[in-house]
């Protein structure tokens, strides 16, 4: 099993069976904290096919190196980092995803995963990826009509990807929860346990240039709708501002936001997470730009 020592305890982590032990009675001195974040979201390219009107990704078509993303995920292994995840754009449309998948997880121990909208997959591709990938999300804002209109594919597509991300890895569903999708959360809630998906992922709409983000009515819906949830598949929930209304659990008591997790963009830029406006320039080394951060925090 990985250890990761912080402030909260030594953690133990196995990224096969996805098993997380906190001893948080047994104490280290700080100076055998890890240094990496737990987690580091990166966003591999801006390409993406699909126009999604809220959609927060910047459009222009940068894509990361992977031979570079190899050397970050190397580096911060060493340092405590228990895991990677992938995603966009649309993270399966880099020319060397399923090898830099590959590579990672040879070269380090710390889980693989992505977040995809399903439609580049094939056999193949999910062929190349197996053994290679830890835990997959699916994107599905709305069902049938709504997801057709808000997405511009076809929704039987979609249940496609999802048959093709179950045989490969454990799968969770995500939806970005705005005006168009808030009403069809019993059905999408449904979805996913149809599809097997062991996680359900609230996003509340964020704020962009084109999109206000989600109202104040459809969050106090939202949060009606947790309440009355109950549903077999685990439920979660993007930090959204609605952490006072919604009842959520930490996943390690008392930890800082920057030890948790942080955002690399498609330009190789490190953020406190995918919407923070500032950040970092990657300069080599991918923990000296995470003690610049903590440093300006």
């Amino acid at each position: 099993m990985k250890v990761r020592i912080s402030e909260s305890g030594v953690h133990l982590f196995d990224r096969v069976s996805g098993l997380n032990v906190l001893l948080d009675e047994v104490k280290k001195p700080a100076c055998m904290y890890s240094l990496a974040p737990r987690y580091l979201s990166v966003a591999l390219t801006n390409i993406c096919e699909l126009r999604c009107p809220y959609c927060y990704a910047p459009k222009n078509a940068a894509v990361l190196d992977w031979e570079l993303v190899v050397a970050w995920a190397v580096e911060l292994d060493g340092e405590g980092c228990l895991g990677f995840g992938f995603g966009g754009g649309e993270p399966t449309a880099h020319p060397q995803f399923a090898r830099l998948c590959a590579k990672i997880t040879a070269c380090t121990s710390m889980a693989v995963t992505f977040t995809t909208h399903g439609h580049r997959l094939t056999p193949g591709m999910i062929e190349d990826l197996r053994g290679a990938v830890h835990f997959t999300r699916l994107s599905v804002d709305g069902i049938g009509a709504t997801y057709e209109r808000l997405r511009g594919r076809p929704f039987v597509a979609v249940r496609k990807a999802a048959a093709l991300l179950h045989s490969l890895a454990p799968m969770g569903v995500n939806i970005v929860v705005n005006r168009d999708t808030i009403g069809e959360l019993d059905d999408l809630a449904q979805f996913a346990a149809d599809v097997g998906a062991s996680e359900l992922l609230l996003l509340p709409e964020q704020p962009t240039r084109a999109s206000d983000g989600i109202s104040d009515a459809d969050a106090q819906r939202l949060v009606r709708w947790i309440h009355g949830y109950n549903s077999p598949v685990r439920l979660a929930i993007s930090r959204s501002g609605l952490e006072v209304l919604v009842p959520t659990a930490e996943p390690i008591p008392g930890e800082s936001p920057l030890d948790a997790h942080l955002h690399v963009d498609a330009g190789g830029v490190l953020r406190h997470n995918a919407y923070a406006l500032r950040g970092i320039p990657i300069r080599g080394s991918i923990l000296d730009a995470v003690k610049c951060l903590r440093e300006g925090a």
